[in-house]
């Protein structure tokens, strides 16, 4: 059975992954939203849900609400409760984008877009990286404008928890730069072409 191309595309927070997957659907290629796809299923699926009462108790939910302040609550500084929330949530996302990458089998190549593509490994199923890189203060002033609620400590924490670039770029087969110097559109316009032969 034929299968489409599978291009993960990643970067930290503020990179502009969502800016550069928005392009390539323009160009006509389809594009799986994992994180927002694993909030709809936390929501959505019976057997999360249920996986993660059972690690957060029934207040995890209100009227079938994720309760994120009392998840977050919980979590927060608890590693072990994250790695047994992701164990529940990461299989869900890995079935659903089989699922949705099959109703697109006839595609040449589909996105997966994911902040955390590298660290939970699910890079390894794809065929190809692509990494979108921006320095530090650039993604911070674009995070604290977009999210209003968020302060530049709490910015700064996010990224300091996450991989740096320089331990993605050798898993990454393209990097695209989004200093905001170079042409967003063209560099992934390029990509796209030789993706696309390739």
């Amino acid at each position: 059975m034929s299968r489409p191309k599978l291009v993960g595309i990643t970067g930290g927070i503020g990179s502009g992954k969502s800016t550069v997957c928005k392009i390539f659907e323009v160009l006509g290629v389809k594009v799986y939203y994992a994180d927002d796809q694993a909030k709809d299923l936390m929501e959505t699926n019976a057997e999360v849900m249920d996986g993660i009462k059972s690690i957060f108790g029934n207040d995890a939910y209100i009227r079938n609400k994720l309760n994120r302040a009392h998840i977050a609550q919980m979590a927060f500084g608890n590693k072990n409760l994250l790695m047994e929330l992701n164990k529940v949530v990461h299989p869900a996302v890995r079935n659903d984008f089989e699922n949705w990458v099959a109703e697109y089998s006839e595609e040449k190549m589909v996105l997966k877009e994911a902040a955390l593509l590298i660290e939970a490994g699910s890079y390894k199923e794809l065929d190809t990286l692509l990494l979108v890189v921006a320095d530090e203060e650039t993604r911070i002033t674009r995070v604290i404008n977009r999210d209003l609620q968020r302060t530049e400590d709490q910015v700064r924490k996010i990224i300091s928890e996450q991989l740096p670039d320089a331990e993605k770029l050798p898993l990454a087969s393209f990097v695209i730069d989004n200093n905001g110097d170079k042409s967003l559109i063209k560099q992934v316009t390029k990509i796209h072409s030789q993706l696309i032969i390739a």
